[in-house]
Order: C-alpha cells, then sequence, then structure tokens
C-alpha cells in the first residue's frame, strides 16, 4: 500500500458525481420533520411557498460565493483551505480543529440518529436501538469510504438516485392518490411576519449541506464543473422542496401541516394506511444514509488538509494513492462520531447535536464569506474561472444571513452549545501545545 506526504487527490469526479454528492448532503430527514414549523411560523399558505423559494434563494447566494472561491483555488481543504488563504494559520487550525471534533462529526452522529430512529420503528434493537442503529451506520460508512473514491461515488450516487426517488414517491401520493383535503369552515387569521425569520432558520437549516461540496473541488475534472454542479443541484432541491411541500398542504390542508408532528406519514397514511408509516420510516433512512455518506467523503478531505499542514496531525495528512482516499483521515473522523454517538445516547440525542454544532458552524461560514472580500483584495492577480456576480451585493447578502444565523443560535444557548464552544477551545490549546506548521509544496492542492 501507498500512504505518503506525497499522495494527493487526483481529478476523478464529474459534475454527475457532484450534483450526487451536494444533493445527498442536502436532502435529508429535514425536509420530512421541518415543514410543520415553518407552516406554523408563516403568516399564510403563499408565505409558505414564498418562504421556501427564498430559502433556495439564499442557499444559491451562499453557493455562488462558494464557486467562487472552489475554481480559484481548489482544495481538498474546501473551507479550510479558503480560511487559511484569507485569515492565516491560527484561524484555519481551529477551523480544521472545529469541523474534526465539532462541526462534521456532529453532523454525523445526528444524521446517525435520525437513521436510528427511523430504523428502529422497522425493527428495534433493544433499549440502545437508535444508539446501535447510528453507530453501525457510522461504521459500515466509513468502511465503504476506505476502500476509495471510486466505491464512494458509486454508493452515493446510488444512494442519491433512491433517495430522490422516495421523495418523489411522497409528492406522488399527495399530488395524485390522495383526495385533496376539504377547504377549512372559516379561513384562518393570518399569523404575523414577525414569525417568518424564525421559520426560515428551520428551512436554511433544511437547505444546508451544499457547502461541503468545496472538499471535492480538487479532485473534479474540470474547475468549473463545480459552478454548474452547484446551481443544478440546489435548483433541483428546490423543485423537490416545492413540490413536496405542496402535496403535504394539498393532502392534510395548511393547518393541517402546521399541526402535523409527522407530516410525511400522515400523508402516506391517506392512501397506504398503516404501510404508509413504515414507507416514509424507510425513505426517512435512506436520507439518512445518503446525508451520512457525502458527509464522511467531504469531512475526512479537510481532515487530511489539517494533517497536511501541521505536524500535531501529521499522520492524518496521508493520501492512499491506491484507493485514492485520505484513509487515516476516515479513522480518526469515524473514531470521532463514534464518540459523539456514544454521548448522544445519554442525552436528548437529535436536539443537543444541533445546539452542538450549529454555532461553531455558523461562525465559520460567515468567515468564509469575509473570505471572499479578503481574497479578491489581497490576491486580484489569481485567475478566476467564476466570479459571483453582482459582487460585492452578492457575498454581502451571503454574511449578513450567516451572521444572523449565529445571533439565532446563540440567543438561547443551551448545554450543548456551551459544549462545542469548549471543544473550539480545546482546539485553541492544542495549537498553543503543538505551535509550527510544516512547509507546503508549491502548487499542491
Amino acid at each position: 500500500m501507498n500512504q505518503s506526504q506525497q499522495g494527493a487527490p487526483k481529478a476523478i469526479l464529474t459534475t454527475r458525481d457532484t450534483v450526487a454528492i451536494i444533493v445527498g448532503l442536502v436532502i435529508g430527514a429535514g425536509i420530512f420533520r421541518f415543514p410543520p414549523l415553518v407552516a406554523a411560523n408563516s403568516p399564510d399558505e403563499a408565505a409558505f411557498y414564498l418562504l421556501w423559494i427564498l430559502g433556495g434563494a439564499i442557499s444559491l447566494v451562499g453557493a455562488l460565493c462558494y464557486a467562487e472561491l472552489a475554481t480559484a483555488y481548489p482544495s481538498a481543504g474546501g473551507d479550510y483551505h479558503f480560511i487559511q488563504r484569507a485569515f492565516g494559520r491560527t484561524l484555519s487550525f481551529l477551523f480544521g480543529w472545529a469541523r474534526l471534533a465539532v462541526i462534521t462529526t456532529g453532523a454525523i452522529a445526528l444524521l446517525g440518529y435520525t437513521f436510528g430512529d427511523y430504523a428502529s420503528t422497522l425493527l428495534r434493537l433493544g433499549p440502545n436501538s437508535s444508539a446501535i442503529y447510528a453507530a453501525l451506520a457510522v461504521l459500515a460508512l466509513t468502511a465503504v469510504n476506505l476502500l476509495g473514491i471510486r466505491e464512494t461515488k458509486g454508493t452515493q450516487n446510488v444512494l442519491t438516485s433512491l433517495l430522490v426517488l422516495g421523495v418523489i414517491a411522497v409528492i406522488v401520493t399527495g399530488l395524485l392518490l390522495v383526495a385533496p383535503a376539504p377547504a377549512p369552515a372559516a379561513p384562518a387569521a393570518a399569523r404575523p411576519w414577525t414569525a417568518a425569520p424564525f421559520a426560515m432558520l428551520f428551512i436554511l437549516f433544511t437547505y444546508s449541506g451544499w457547502n461541503e461540496a468545496a472538499y471535492v473541488s480538487a479532485e473534479l475534472k474540470e474547475r468549473r464543473s463545480m459552478v454548474i454542479a452547484l446551481a443544478l443541484s440546489l435548483a433541483l432541491v428546490t423543485v423537490l422542496y416545492l413540490a413536496i411541500n405542496y402535496a403535504y398542504v394539498r393532502g392534510l390542508g395548511f393547518q393541517g401541516v402546521a399541526k402535523s408532528e409527522t407530516v410525511a406519514a400522515d400523508l402516506m397514511k391517506l392512501h397506504f394506511g398503516a404501510t404508509g408509516a413504515n414507507i416514509i420510516s424507510a425513505i426517512v433512512c435512506l436520507a439518512a444514509l445518503t446525508s451520512i455518506n457525502a458527509t464522511i467523503i467531504a469531512g475526512a478531505r479537510s481532515n487530511y488538509a489539517l494533517g497536511r499542514d501541521w505536524p500535531l496531525f501529521g499522520w492524518m495528512g496521508r493520501w492512499d494513492d491506491r484507493t485514492d482516499a485520505p484513509r487515516n483521515s476516515l479513522y480518526v473522523q469515524g473514531a470521532f462520531a463514534l464518540a459523539l454517538v456514544v454521548a448522544g445516547a445519554f442525552t436528548d440525542q437529535v436536539k443537543t447535536m444541533i445546539e452542538y454544532t450549529s454555532p461553531v458552524f455558523w461562525f465559520f461560514f460567515m468567515m468564509t464569506g469575509i473570505g471572499l472580500f479578503v481574497l479578491r483584495a489581497r490576491d486580484p492577480a489569481t485567475p478566476r474561472p467564476f466570479k459571483v456576480p453582482l459582487y460585492p451585493l452578492t457575498p454581502v447578502i451571503f454574511v449578513a444571513t450567516c451572521a444572523y444565523l449565529l445571533y439565532s443560535s446563540l440567543a438561547y444557548v443551551k448545554g450543548g452549545a456551551w459544549a462545542g464552544v469548549a471543544v473550539l477551545a480545546i482546539g485553541l490549546v492544542l495549537l498553543l501545545a503543538g505551535g509550527g506548521r510544516r512547509a507546503t509544496a508549491a502548487g499542491r492542492p
């Protein structure tokens, strides 16, 4: 096996592969969980759809910013690489540590528990069923990634295709197989628009994940295909989200959606009865597995970049030429994710993981957006195959959105959020203890 410091990512991913990764990252369990919360905080049905369109537009704004950075500075480090170029090694180290210990591994654990919750409705594995399923998912999909990027991208393409088919099945049920919900006897009073920003939090969480595409930018056959992949992916996701929300409202009524706790299951039951609950459980399991696999792909590459640059984590900066995978990085990421799965077994699993990751995630997301301004000013001569349109307005909107979501995630700080901040502080201690940065080869991705 040739696993060395000199190994590096190879350009083998097509636009289709990248679209599959992005769609798999974005479409998760959120679209089956959060529409009732969005409906409950939307002024009326028209505003409900408008907010979902706005969420897609805001995500596209952020994606355009990332597309410029990823095509100008393609790297397996993704945001880590952009932050390092813009702000230097201290902030990039903290970001790399945050992804390893908080952001990515926390997301994997969260998705693992989502998979475990729904898999347990199909076949329960005892009192800790969700934790067992979550651990099995992390182990199995990490093993697939260890086989290499060719096997990984094949798995992701299949999972994403099945996931999209599952979402379409829910849409078809709501549009063609069930009768429209009867109109209410009297129209409900419109809710104030002051609740709409709260609804947007859930919408943007449902759209999140597209930024992870930056971590495979060094493995694309064509740099500009990142722009195409991001635009196509978010357009597809926005259309699917609008269609499935319209299907929910058509079958259950707008007020019915707002009051539902399991909106997709309630819709499927209208036609399939009790079997509908099992169908939706299987679809949500598929959504979670797809997102876990895509998150593992992206996360391992940022860990590889961290190890490549810092002697303290040097053993993660090795790329296996035989499998085209950062094997050591995958081992470490899997271990951290499993540790968080175990920790989650003693807490309110999903809620705690959201609190744990959110403040740290939105802070560094915001810094990446600010980094676009810094790099435009500092590196004006760097070739940019794609430039974000309407500069500087577009990145200003992106940074402002991230700042708002950072504030929102800290406004009602809970124990999980403080835990995430504390782990980030541990990274600062490691930085002071580790010191030094390995010299890098010119032109390295």
